[in-house]
């Protein structure tokens, strides 16, 4: 039995234009999805007598935010589930906007981390498109290099405004505290204390840990794949499934850590 088959259907049909109620009414084509559509004689209004709906349960919510977090398109989530790509946008739209900003990082203790100065960041950024490859979005991204968790994240080009925008996304503890991690790239030097900065090549394996993490991101959110039809049309929702995932990712390490 698949999924679809096992959710519970809204039975409803009208005798009448929802309108003006009129009952004088002729069939007028069919709608998108195959049902005969009515119009009215009356006031012109076009309708469906059969309003049945699909209602989807908890049950199918919750495996829909796990695939979400999968590299499968949204048209794959529809055939697998068995709904409709309107509700899906719409749902999708919805989880984006209920993502916290704060990403669940696992917040810093200080016995542990500030006062024996172990704090070490790897910083990175990662290709991506939104519409066409000609419009690269690069994401900025900031990892704790013990906890493994992405403390910080950043959407835009690859200019030094979008190295300050990370900075300033990266909580204050790590800040005022940490060591940071780059490849040689110059949009960071002057960002990040020159104190605390440590901009290295890729044969140091100090960033290795971010790099492998750009690796799952490209793995497991299909947007970012570099050759790919599941690609975002709008930079919210591709902001918004990048964040989606992160806090997916981040709530498993803490899973781990504890």
């Amino acid at each position: 039995m698949t999924m679809s088959m096992s959710m519970s259907m809204s039975m409803s049909m009208r005798e009448a234009c929802p309108e003006c109620g009129s009952q004088q009414f002729k069939k007028n084509g069919h709608i998108h999805t195959g049902k005969q559509n009515h119009q009215c004689k009356a006031c012109g209004r076009q309708f469906v007598l059969d309003t049945t709906r699909q209602v989807i349960d908890d049950a199918h919510r919750r495996v829909v935010e796990r695939l979400l977090c999968e590299k499968i398109s949204l048209q794959g989530i529809c055939r697998a589930i068995g709904v409709s790509i309107r509700w899906l946008m719409d749902f999708m739209v919805a989880r984006f906007a209920a993502v916290p900003e704060h990403l669940h990082v696992q917040p810093v203790t200080v016995s542990r981390d500030v006062l024996l100065g172990c704090l070490e960041v790897e910083a990175d950024e990662l290709w991506s498109f939104v519409q066409k490859k000609t419009n690269p979005h690069w994401v900025w991204i900031a990892m704790d290099k013990h906890t493994r968790q992405v403390i910080a994240f950043h959407v835009g080009d690859r200019g030094r405004d979008s190295a300050i925008q990370l900075w300033q996304n990266i909580p204050e503890a790590y800040r005022e505290q940490a060591t940071f991690y780059t490849d040689q790239y110059a949009a960071y030097l002057g960002v990040i204390p020159a104190a605390r900065h440590r901009a290295i090549t890729k044969h140091a394996r100090k960033t290795n840990h971010i790099e492998r993490f750009n690796n799952t991101l490209r793995q497991r959110v299909s947007r970012l794949v570099r050759s790919t039809l599941a690609f975002s049309k709008k930079v919210d929702n591709h902001i918004g499934a990048i964040r989606d995932f992160i806090c997916h990712y981040n709530l498993t390490r803490t899973a781990l850590l504890v």
